[in-house]
């Protein structure tokens, strides 16, 4: 049978499968279109042909109102670091509630987590900090105030990032896309992610003086946990400091991966650098901080840039914030990355051993994949966003920097490929990303990783002349 035949009845079967396993799941999903558009109210979390309705969960498990219980390997996207009943969390918001909410003023707790997050992350650049509601807000007060300081109007933005709703540049949009897009509009220069010869030149093509912020990932989530190079950091560190422009980190997942941000653990500083996610013990919460000068202007007393929000210093999230920094420190981002990287040498062992990566290796040209030698690791460096080099990717492969890991596919059926793996996750009781995202939460232990590892072995095993034929 044909690949894409192949694929195509497999992946039917497996959602066939999935429905007669989760009927509770599919009457509240059909119920809730009554309400809500597509049944659903946050786009990433939508599955064909249906998601799952969770009924509770406990420290790294899920278990729907179907009766299963599944490992939690996402973590809600980085947000749920520390599971879902940390009990010192739990505590400290019961403390919070305890003394009432929405005061409509200030606390002592958020000058106390200020304190904390600025000595944190101060070598990321964070030298004063104001707090938001999510990740998304940080990002657009942050370009806003770009504009507002440089009095430019262009920022320069890569493929394949996501900072926030109204701030996304998948593939499709770099090429020219005319599907609806919701972005908010700023006048947006499209680069490719992690290439400094045609950012170089794309840059060289703007007017004088027109460029008022950089807005990059250090390591894109959503895009897949590629890992921008030291050498692309810095470049744009040059730019920023060469043309004027505000280079603002989104480190709103990367952060997890050092105990300061990732962008500090490269030697390069964001004039803003963007928080978010788990930061705030899992609330709702982001952060934007940075370079004195730049975070001053927020000064009320100075009345220059204004910047309000309701629940910015929300006392619930404070208090799970203050705590949550010191639950996830130093030895723990050590460990947890310690987990991610066995993990990652796990699922590229099972794909070297059952073919998916040999036969790539040896065509692939040296900037796609390298290999040290000493340890016997093998680490796809991609750029997908040049066609010939898409050619030699491996049919599917890990990327993964820490504790962040993505399970993925390549060639015209990759999503296709997706959901049947996501689906083959649930049949083995695991939660993941439909997008094969795992970021893992401080509930995961070896016992989880390994089972993860052999679900990854099965699927490949079931599937692996296939997938080897497409390649």
């Amino acid at each position: 049978m044909a690949t894409s035949g192949y694929l195509d009845h497999a992946l039917e079967g497996a959602r066939r499968e999935y429905s007669t396993r989760n009927p509770r799941s599919l009457k509240a999903h059909q119920d809730a279109h009554s309400h809500l558009p597509g049944g659903n109210t946050r786009t990433v979390l939508h599955v064909d042909p249906f998601p799952m309705t969770w009924a509770s969960a406990t420290s790294g498990t899920l278990t729907s109102i179907d009766g299963d219980t599944y490992i939690d390997l996402l973590g809600e996207f980085s947000a749920g670091i520390f599971g879902h009943s940390e009990p010192r969390i739990a505590e400290a918001v019961q403390v919070a509630l305890s003394k009432g909410w929405n005061y409509g003023g200030n606390s002592q707790t958020e000058k106390e987590f200020a304190q904390k997050v600025c000595e944190r992350f101060g070598p990321a650049g964070i030298e004063l900090v104001r707090f938001t509601n999510s990740g998304t807000e940080a990002n657009t007060t942050a370009l806003g105030a770009a504009l507002a300081i440089t009095k430019r109007r262009k920022i320069l933005v890569f493929s394949g990032g996501y900072h926030g709703s109204t701030l996304v540049f998948p593939m499709a949009l770099m090429k020219g896309s005319t599907a609806p897009c919701m972005n908010l509009p700023h006048e947006f220069v499209h680069a490719p992610y992690n290439n400094i010869p045609e950012t170089k030149a794309i840059l060289e093509g703007l007017p004088k003086a027109s460029l008022a912020a950089i807005l990059v990932e250090p390591i894109q989530g959503s895009g897949g946990c590629r890992a921008a190079t030291k050498e692309f950091l810095h470049y744009l560190r040059g730019v920023a400091d060469n043309t004027g422009a505000i280079l603002v980190f989104d480190e709103v997942m990367s952060s997890r991966l050092d105990y300061s941000g990732y962008s500090a653990s490269q030697g390069v500083r964001g004039d803003i650098v963007t928080l978010g996610k788990y930061i705030g013990g899992g609330m709702t919460f982001g952060a934007f901080g940075g370079r004195r000068d730049i975070m001053e202007l927020f000064d009320p007393s100075k009345n220059m840039l204004f910047h309000p929000g309701t629940y910015n210093n929300n006392v619930l999230t404070m208090h799970a914030g203050l705590v949550g920094l010191d639950i996830y420190n130093a030895g723990e981002v050590d460990r947890l990355n310690k987990l991610g990287e066995d993990l990652k040498t796990k699922v590229q062992q099972i794909l070297i051993d059952e073919g998916l990566y040999p036969d790539t290796i040896k065509r692939a040209s040296s900037n796609l994949i390298e290999i040290d030698s000493l340890q016997g690791d093998v680490t796809v460096q991609v750029d997908e966003d040049s066609k010939s080099q898409l050619e030699h990717l491996p049919p599917m492969f890990i990327t993964a920097r820490g504790s962040m890991l993505n399970v993925r596919f390549s060639g015209p059926d990759a999503a296709k490929w997706q959901a049947l793996y996501y689906h083959h996750m649930l049949t083995k009781n695991i939660h993941i990303a439909v997008r094969g995202y795992t970021p893992l939460t401080l509930c995961a232990k070896e016992a989880h990783i390994d089972n993860y590892a052999n679900a990854v072995q099965e699927f490949v095993r079931m599937h692996k002349s296939q997938l080897i034929s497409k390649s």
